[in-house]
């Protein structure tokens, strides 16, 4: 079973965020320069939300908000669900599934943001999983599939 600390530790460590003062254009830019579909709302080091494109698409643009003048406070999704390093993928598969969402900051037991899972990052992994348990009830080894 992958964890969430498996996960961010594949991968670079990098954090992205963006403060609830920002302008939304700037997140939105932010986003499209790091090629990542949401950000983590920090302010100092304490999470208060998380923007995504989705949020700007569905309370930004369809109400006839403008990006360079509206905050980030004003279109964050402010009631964040998260996880912790220790939780397993299928954990955050559920969280995703109940709560129809696609990004997941992770928080250690002291409340400190240490990085974000994707729901790519997810179904990567629980694929990954699924194959390796059908190898195994099969006898077969990865390097006898190709």
């Amino acid at each position: 079973m992958t964890t969430v600390r498996q996960l961010l530790q594949a991968r670079a460590s990098q954090v992205w965020t963006t403060r609830p003062d920002a302008s939304v254009f700037e997140a939105l830019q932010l986003m499209a320069d790091k090629d990542v579909g949401a950000l983590p709302v920090v302010q100092g080091v304490r999470l208060v939300g998380i923007i995504s494109e989705r949020d700007y698409a569905r309370k930004g643009i369809l109400k006839g908000k403008s990006s360079k003048t509206t905050s980030v406070k004003d279109l964050m999704t402010a009631e964040v669900v998260t996880v912790r390093p220790e939780h397993s993928v299928e954990r955050c598969m559920a969280l995703m599934s109940r709560h129809r969402i696609r990004h997941l900051p992770v928080l250690t037991a002291e409340q400190l943001l240490v990085g974000v899972v994707s729901i790519r990052d997810v179904v990567g992994a629980v694929i990954e999983n699924q194959t390796e348990t059908i190898e195994r009830l099969e006898g077969r080894r990865g390097d006898d599939l190709y």
